[in-house]
């Protein structure tokens, strides 16, 4: 399948609240508004249907998941159709009894599942509990094929190992997405929340750098409580942001407002940049054996 020269992408940065019901429908109005400015690929945050739940462990929050193919998938597949875009979606995944997944879904042009991808590295911190959720994904890091091209998508957490790039860079990605649900301890003081959201952004700058190809990055924005009240919550640093092939910013949200980014990617500049910088052609793979051991010692 041949991919378009120049693609116009989206990404919504929201803030959520409890009511699912209300997350879907003004996730699905940011879409239509992404569509109408031109967006041929609108990619949303890490869980948009829910609050972070992650921030306590409590049985009750698997009533949230649900299957895919499932109500929100086939909501925004329907969607996708009408408005004859490609979706990214983040679901809180039920594949049976006891087994749940963070997912990425992809939704076609045609309304169809063009494929998903279930979260590969799972946090366990203070405020994001997230194996007590979700097991690990089992698909691997397989750009997931579409009518405007091949998408590496990625998971929030995903986003600080290299490796996942570039497994996917390798496979052919054409572009790196995370969907993404990180922000602050309100505790901590301005020059240490200024470091943690600088070093996300580089992080991801670097992969687009790596590995040649644009990414899209899409976080949550706005304050969550702790449901225990052992903690202050969360307050989501938003500052979305869409990279070019050399990690240059091509567009990039605030860390306090709703927004939706738009703005056109050239394919092209990709093909160019890693001519000019072909660090795929230089890497020794002979030589990089012991990146399967969890430590050289």
């Amino acid at each position: 399948m041949t991919s378009p020269a120049k693609l116009t992408v989206a990404l919504v940065q929201q803030s959520n609240t409890d009511n699912a019901k209300d997350n879907m429908a003004k996730s699905i109005s940011a879409i239509r508004e992404a569509a109408q400015k031109g967006a041929k690929l609108v990619v949303l945050q890490e869980l948009h249907r829910s609050l972070y739940f992650c921030q306590t462990e409590n049985v009750d929050v698997f009533d949230l998941a649900e299957t895919i193919p499932g109500p929100s998938s086939n909501a925004l597949g329907e969607l996708a159709k009408e408005l004859s875009i490609v979706i990214v979606a983040s679901l809180f995944e039920k594949r049976a009894t006891g087994l749940y997944h963070n997912t990425a879904v992809v939704l076609e042009q045609d309304g169809s599942i063009a494929g998903k991808y279930r979260k590969m590295h799972i946090p366990d911190d203070p405020g994001f509990y997230e194996k007590f959720y979700f097991t690990p994904g089992d698909i691997g890091f397989e750009p997931i094929q579409t009518s405007v091209g091949k998408l590496g998508v990625l998971v929030c957490w995903d986003q600080w190992f290299p490796e996942a790039a570039r497994l996917m860079a390798m496979a052919g990605a054409e572009v790196l997405i995370y969907p993404t649900a990180i922000g602050w301890d309100p505790n901590d003081d301005i020059a240490e929340q200024t470091r943690q959201k600088d070093a996300w952004v580089i992080s991801q700058r670097a992969h687009a750098v790596a590995n040649g190809v644009p990414v899209i990055s899409c976080n949550r924005v706005g304050h969550e409580s702790d449901p225990s009240a052992q903690s202050d919550g969360i307050s989501f640093w938003g500052n979305s942001f869409i990279a070019g092939p050399q990690g240059e910013l091509l567009a990039e949200a605030n860390n306090t407002d709703e927004q939706i980014l738009v703005v056109e990617i050239d394919q092209k500049r990709s093909e160019n940049v890693r001519r000019i910088w072909p660090f795929l052609r230089d890497r020794r793979i002979d030589h990089y054996k012991d990146l399967t051991k969890i430590y050289r010692d």
